[in-house]
């Protein structure tokens, strides 16, 4: 089983990501942590009781990565092209406890298992497709498992926000609904029709509902 985890919106810099979210949520970002396998970094925002926001960035301060990294994040001018064009939550992630199955049957569209570490905790698993790029160009969620670690939302402060809708909107929306059928997934996004393919999110903060795109 495939289940939402968590949104990704994935930025040129940390600072630019987190001035985004502020922009569309009026919220102030919570640092999060690195990822010395990817030579990443992200902030985190807690978003209801099981699912969350990962601002993600490449690390400046990280050395060179020895293998493809996530999210399509060695390809700078592509990530700095769809920031630029408003094209910001591009993608979102699936967890599972049974990856070998998954991957079994769909590892040719979301990639090949990986091992990470996170420091003095076990391991845990994330799908990536050759090159490091997104699923599907994104249409498609990343998919993790964490093994024996502990789901992360419990250790993130509550600011109030709650993820109330996610929507895809995509030129067509038979196609994608199909695959995500396929995928077995739950709580996936509500496929919308519509002329070019992107990622809404409505969220709930204190002061009313909000826009993150």
């Amino acid at each position: 089983m495939l289940t939402l985890d968590h949104l990704t919106l994935i930025a040129p810099s940390l600072e630019d990501g987190a001035a985004h979210v502020h922009a569309c949520l009026g919220i102030d970002l919570p640092a999060g942590r690195e990822h010395p396998d990817m030579g990443t970094h992200n902030r985190l925002l807690r978003l209801g009781d099981d699912v969350y926001l990962e601002v993600i960035a490449l690390n400046p301060a990280a050395p060179p990565s020895a293998q493809a990294r996530w999210f399509g994040l060695d390809d700078q001018d592509a990530v700095r092209e769809a920031w630029h064009r408003g094209h910001r939550l591009r993608g979102w992630v699936a967890r599972t406890q049974q990856m070998d199955a998954v991957l079994a049957q769909h590892g040719h569209l979301l990639g090949r298992k990986t091992q990470l570490s996170a420091g003095a905790a076990p391991p845990y698993f994330f799908a990536i497709p050759p090159g490091g790029g997104l699923p599907l160009a994104g249409v498609a969620p990343s998919v993790i498992d964490r093994g024996q670690r502990p789901p992360p939302i419990a250790a993130m402060p509550d600011l109030g926000a709650r993820l109330a809708r996610f929507t895809l909107e995509h030129p067509d929306p038979a196609m994608v609904q199909d695959l995500y059928a396929a995928l077995g997934l739950v709580h996936a996004p509500q496929v919308e029709k519509g002329a070019t393919f992107r990622y809404r999110a409505e969220v709930r903060m204190p002061g009313g509902l909000r826009l993150l795109y």
